[in-house]
C-alpha cells in the first residue's frame, strides 16, 4: 500500500470511529487505525487513540495490546524491542500489511539516520538500529565500509536546491510585466 492510501484509509477510519454506534468502534477498526498512526510516525495521535479505546476492548483483544506495545517501543526509541515485536508477532490480515510497511519505514528512517549522523559506528549499534544481524551485506549494499567492529557509513548526497536572489527575482518580475504591457 502506498502512503497516500494509508492517509485516505486513516481519514475513513476516523470518520467510521466518530459514527460508531454508542461511540465505540470495533477492535479491528481501532487496531488498523492505531497501526496506520504508527506507520505515519504520528505517535501522539496513536497515544490519544490508545487512551480513548475502552478498557474492556483493550483487555479482550491481544492484537490491540501488541500494536500498542510496538507503539511504546517507538515512543521509547527501543529499536531492538521494536524489531523483535514486529517480526515475532503473528499479525492478522487486518494489520499485517501495515505492520510490514511500518517495519520497512522505520528501517529506512534508521538507515538515513545512521548515514547522516555517524562517521563511524559499531557493528552492534548498526545491527540494533536496523534490526539485522547481517551488517556486512547491508554495509556493502549501501557503499559503507566495515573495518573490524566499526562501520563507516557514507552520507547520502542531498540534492542542492537553487535559491534565486531577491535582485534576480525582481529582474524576472520586471521582465514579465514588461512583456505583458507590450
Amino acid at each position: 500500500m502506498l502512503t497516500e492510501n494509508f492517509d485516505q484509509i486513516a481519514a475513513d477510519l476516523e470518520i467510521q470511529e466518530l459514527q460508531a454506534p454508542v461511540g465505540v468502534a470495533s477492535p479491528q477498526l481501532y487496531g488498523k487505525l492505531l497501526a496506520i498512526y504508527l506507520f505515519q510516525h504520528d505517535l501522539c495521535n496513536a497515544k490519544f487513540l490508545w487512551k480513548r479505546i475502552p478498557a474492556s476492548l483493550k483487555a479482550e483483544n491481544v492484537e490491540l495490546r501488541n500494536i500498542w506495545a510496538v507503539g511504546k517501543t517507538m515512543w521509547q526509541r527501543d529499536m531492538k524491542a521494536f524489531y523483535t515485536l514486529v517480526t515475532k508477532t503473528d499479525w492478522t490480515e487486518n494489520v499485517a500489511s501495515i505492520m510490514a510497511a511500518l517495519k520497512e519505514s522505520v528501517r529506512e528512517r534508521c538507515l538515513n539516520l545512521v548515514s547522516n549522523a555517524y562517521s563511524s559506528v559499531t557493528v552492534d549499534s548498526v545491527a540494533q538500529l536496523l534490526g539485522t544481524t547481517d551488517v556486512a551485506s547491508l554495509a556493502k549494499d549501501h557503499g559503507w565500509t566495515v573495518e573490524g567492529n566499526l562501520v563507516s557509513p557514507v552520507r547520502k548526497p542531498v540534492p542542492h536546491t537553487y535559491i534565486t536572489s531577491t535582485e534576480e527575482q525582481l529582474h524576472r518580475l520586471t521582465s514579465f510585466v514588461s512583456i505583458l504591457e507590450n
